[in-house]
This record gives C-alpha cells, structure tokens and sequence, in this order.
C-alpha cells in the first residue's frame, strides 16, 4: 500500500479503498494495522472527493462556456 497519493488516480484510489474495506469487514482483523488501514483510509476519501471536486468545477466551467461563448 503506497503512503503517497500525488501520483495515484480516482481509480486507483477507489480500488484502494476496497481493498481496505474487505480488509476490514474480514473476521481476522489484524488490530496492529487497524489504525493505519483507516488513516489510509482518510486519505485515499479526501483525495477522491478532491478529484470529484476539481471535475465538477471543470465540467461547470465547459457547461458554462458553451452557453455563453464569448466568456471564453
């Protein structure tokens, strides 16, 4: 599990998290690694909402601009 996330994409990161996810919805939870599997966790949620973010307000922007060409 890669601790950056400058370089990982929505995807990569969704599958990341399910991954986590089955890992702890498992019976043999291993409590040591309990807390950095969900501080990953964190992570890995901001970054994808950032992503979902940052599209939106791109896809805003195009919409915008197709209704009104001269803002351009």
């Amino acid at each position: 599990m890669s601790s950056d996330t400058t370089e990982i994409g929505y995807a990569e990161a969704m599958t990341e998290l399910d991954v986590i996810l089955d890992r702890l919805d498992s019976d043999d939870v291993d409590i040591d690694q309990l807390s950095t599997s969900v501080a990953r966790a964190a992570t890995l949620i901001e970054l994808c909402r950032s992503r979902i973010s940052a599209a939106k307000t791109e896809v805003e922007r195009v919409v915008t601009a197709l209704d009104d060409p001269d803002e351009q």
